[in-house]
């Protein structure tokens, strides 16, 4: 698939992967550059990217921290 960017530089999601990744209005994404490859990668932060983090992170309280922040960013 291909799409474009606007002269903000904001990107579309073709609506077949947005619903296969469970991708919403307002979902964050993690992105990150592959310099080597001059890719861009971005990653939905969805409940399920959560769960694939359980125990990696482990003894660093970091979703704990996390919970928070999306409490205080539903409360607004």
């Amino acid at each position: 698939m291909e799409t474009y960017s606007s002269e903000k530089g904001q990107v579309i999601i073709p609506a077949a992967i947005r619903r296969k990744l469970s991708i919403k209005k307002g979902t964050r994404f993690q992105i990150e550059l592959d310099e080597r490859s001059k890719k861009i990668v971005l990653t939905p932060i969805t409940r399920e990217f959560i769960q694939t983090l359980r125990g990696k992170y482990r003894g660093r309280g970091l979703l704990k921290a996390l919970a928070v922040e999306k409490k205080v960013e539903r409360e607004l």
